[in-house]
């Protein structure tokens, strides 16, 4: 099964079976734990594995969920952003780790 989910202010194609990084899950504020499920309510749309028996939902499939099973929460390595400016002795450096959640949708 193919499915198209909105979550963390993106879009994602998800197939059955596989596993994926979105942005930091939350449900109400709190943490997603580990070993514990996970629906996400907003499909965009659901297919077969040919493409056929698509349908489209208008934005979302009402009553539709993709069940996943949550992985890990952890932090990718860190991005370095530099701020430079020529002749005025200007130099800035910024790192960030983008924390994500592994899924694997069920």
């Amino acid at each position: 099964m193919i499915s198209i989910i909105a979550t963390g202010g993106k879009q994602y194609i998800v197939k059955s079976g596989e596993k994926f990084k979105f942005e930091k899950l939350k449900v109400d504020g709190i943490d997603v734990l580990a070993d514990t499920d996970f629906t996400f309510d907003k499909v965009l749309l659901k297919a077969d594995e040919e493409g056929n028996l698509v349908e489209i939902g208008k934005p979302f499939i009402a009553g539709e969920v993709v069940k996943a099973k949550v992985l890990r929460q952890g932090k990718n390595r860190t991005l370095r952003v530099e701020k430079f400016k020529s002749k005025v002795r200007f130099h800035k450096v910024h790192g960030q780790r983008q924390r994500f959640t592994e899924v694997q949708i069920v």
